[in-house]
């Protein structure tokens, strides 16, 4: 090489170790950001309608109900969320035997809601298995105690055996999830609807016809036999009140006749000639009325007027 070409560049590095302090800087910065998004990954925040269950290495260590701030150990503990509030689930339609061998399907929903987060992981693990448990509860119970019933004694609403039927069933799931220790609540057990198998429903249709035509019949019986109780009373009040107001009327006709008698008496006796012969004359009319064949002696009293007699 010659001389000229030879180029001085003096104390300036330019190897790898130039590069050593951005190096650790970078590492550094990388550190505080690994840090950093542990810490944030493992702060969560509770809200009102939820447990947080913090599990380590599958067993609860402890749960958090109050809403807020919290946190867990990381790559230690696992997080389950579970909810605080009321939880609606629509079961599967249970196919029943009455005790009259007679099969119907009911249809019901649960509602219910976790109380021990604890319990309810330990022994159920997961919602899925308390809901499959609590199906499983809810159908046995319906058929035990449908089964000690007549059909008729459960469709028939009038003359119904079954008393407070959801809560006696609410009450006998609540027993049995409660005896398994699944940390739950049953709120309420419903029954949405009761139906019948396609082959049944013609014979119960009928039959509730035929029930309804013979209340009909019953309500019109007896609103004959009250038509006509109400009509004999009406009969009977217009049949008295007739009598009285037609013994009012003789009472006063009498006492008219005997005023009128007393009027003529009192006429009459002023002039008992006149009142002979207007006697007389009165009675001529309806003797002689269509002039009829009389035969009296000549010298008789009542037919001296006849022959012009004064």
């Amino acid at each position: 090489m010659k001389e000229g070409n030879v180029i001085d560049i003096g104390s300036k590095k330019t190897g790898p170790e130039s590069y050593t302090p951005y190096i650790r800087i970078g590492v550094l910065l990388l550190l505080i950001i690994v840090i950093v998004s542990t810490v944030m990954s493992n702060l969560f925040i509770v809200k009102e309608n939820e447990y947080r269950v913090i599990r380590q290495f599958g067993e609860v260590t402890r749960v958090v109900s109050e809403p807020g701030l919290t946190y867990k150990i990381p790559f230690l503990q696992s997080v389950t969320t579970l909810p605080k509030h009321q939880l609606l689930f629509d079961t599967q339609p249970t196919e029943v035997n009455t005790k009259d061998k007679k099969k119907i399907i009911v249809d019901n929903y649960v509602v219910w809601r976790i109380v021990n987060p604890t319990a309810m992981i330990q022994n159920a693990r997961t919602i899925s298995n308390v809901e499959k448990r609590m199906s499983e509860s809810v159908s046995s119970t319906l058929r035990n105690e449908l089964g000690s019933l007549d059909y008729s004694a459960i469709i028939n609403e009038e003359k119904s055996a079954r008393g407070d039927f959801n809560k006696l069933v609410t009450t006998k799931v609540n027993e049995v999830l409660q005896r398994d220790r699944f940390g739950i609540e049953i709120i309420d057990v419903r029954v949405k609807r009761t139906d019948l198998p396609a082959q049944n429903e013609n014979s119960v249709y009928n039959r509730m016809i035929s029930e309804r035509h013979s209340k009909a019949q019953e309500y019109l019986s007896i609103g004959e036999a009250e038509a006509t109780k109400i009509k004999a009373a009406t009969d009977r009040s217009v049949t008295e009140m007739l009598s009285v107001a037609d013994a009012k009327a003789k009472l006063v006709q009498a006492q008219g006749e005997a005023e009128a008698a007393r009027i003529y008496n009192a006429a009459y006796s002023q002039d008992p000639a006149f009142y002979s012969l207007y006697r007389t004359l009165e009675s001529y009319k309806t003797t002689l009325q269509g002039q009829p064949v009389i035969v009296m002696p000549i010298n008789s009293p009542y037919a001296k007027y006849l022959q012009g007699a004064r």
